[in-house]
């Protein structure tokens, strides 16, 4: 799979939280991953929220100099700036979609980055956003067939729209 994964806060923290054991043996082996294809891809809003969380609400939390460490390597995923782009492309999914300011942003940073996968714990598992889809990586392997893992569509909650089929004359008439 070549497909760009943009990776939200949750997963960069509970990969340094050591208290969540399970959750942190996931979360790192998809940052793994993602380091090793290249493939990962995240924001400035995410990269600031690590930075808070790991310093001030981790316990024990990490060093500042250590969560700059892991900043600063993760400019090399080219992090989606805060701009009038992504304020625009927010503000859309927001209205669109019901989300938080703050997911709506996650969100936008994602599809201006290509990406077709969305790691996060904080969405609906498996909601579409546009070419984007929510994946839970704490209910998902590395290692399960990503075809399937991308691919996989939800059955659609309300019948399409649109006129419905006419019939014709004839065939009412047998």
């Amino acid at each position: 799979m070549t497909e760009l994964v943009f990776v939200d806060t949750n997963v960069l923290v509970y990969s340094r939280d050591a208290d969540e054991g399970e959750k942190q043996r996931a979360a790192l082996a998809w940052m793994s991953l993602l380091w090793r294809e290249r493939r990962g891809r995240t924001s400035v809003q995410v990269l600031s929220e690590y930075y808070v969380t790991v310093t001030r609400k981790l316990d024990p939390g990490l060093s500042r100099e250590d969560a700059w460490d892991d900043v600063r390597a993760l400019f090399s995923w080219r992090p989606q700036s805060i701009d009038p782009p992504l304020l625009d492309r927010g503000r859309e999914l927001e209205a669109r979609f019901r989300l938080s300011w703050w997911d709506s942003l996650v969100v936008a940073a994602a599809q201006l980055q290509g990406c077709a996968v969305l790691l996060s714990e904080d969405m609906q598992d498996g909601a579409s956003f546009g070419g984007v889809r929510v994946r839970n990586p704490f209910r998902l392997e590395t290692n399960e067939d990503r075809a399937r893992y991308m691919t996989e569509t939800p059955a659609p909650r309300h019948r399409g729209r649109g006129r419905p089929a006419r019939r014709s004359v004839a065939s009412e008439v047998k």
